[in-house]
This record gives C-alpha cells, structure tokens and sequence, in this order.
C-alpha cells in the first residue's frame, strides 16, 4: 500500500547504523508536519541511498513523501515503520520547481498557424 503525505520537516533524528545478515544497514529517521487544520506530526524512516536524502534537509523544508506503512509484531507486542520510497522538496527552493526555463519574452503567446492543433472539435 503506497501513500503520500506533504508536510513540513520539523526535526531530523539521529542516524543509526548497524549490521544485518545482508551487510551494513543506514537508517535516518525524520518527522513531519502536516498543514490541515489541526496538524500532526509524523515519523518516518528512510534507509539506505534515502538517507542521504534525509541528510541533507533542513527543519523547515516543505516535502512531499511517498511512503508504505507495515506492522509487524514482536513479543506480543506490535510496531509500526512508515519506510519512505520517496522524498521530494517543495516550495519556491525547490529543485524540480527551478528545472523548467521561463520563456525571455512574449514570443509563445504569437499564434503561429502552422502549430494552431487546438481547434480541431467537430462542431
């Protein structure tokens, strides 16, 4: 089950590292805070390559995270991971906002006949 959830970042935990049978695990968990009318705020995990991600936000930084959540039970008692997939910023510092060029000046609002597709409709 993938979710998503926007929010801002309000604090960034303390990296855990460990070994595991399958070689050295990287763990950095972060929290954030939604924006709805009465806000919660959320602790999600991000392991491996998305820790590094993590690693380089800042309390304050809008993000949009993709994330599955799993249980799992452990001496009869049950824990829940939100392990995210995904960790984009948001907001005017954005990254992926900034990748689009702006045009320098009016020239895409001239029509141009030759690239008029739009009115095509049948009536």
């Amino acid at each position: 089950m993938a979710l998503e959830l926007s929010g801002k970042v309000v604090a960034i935990l303390q990296e855990q590292t460990g070994t595991g049978k399958n070689g050295v695990w990287v763990r950095q968990d972060f929290v954030v805070e939604t924006s709805e009318q009465y806000p919660k705020k959320i602790c999600f995990s991000a392991w491996g390559d998305k820790a590094a991600i993590v690693k380089n936000l800042t309390p304050g930084t809008s993000v949009k995270v993709a994330f599955n959540a799993e249980s799992r039970e452990y001496n009869g008692r049950w824990y829940t991971d939100l392990r995210t997939w995904k960790i984009e910023t948001q907001g005017l510092n954005a990254t992926s906002n900034t990748d689009i060029p702006l045009p320098d000046d009016n020239s895409q609002f001239i029509n141009n006949p030759a690239e008029d597709i739009g009115d095509d409709l049948p009536f």
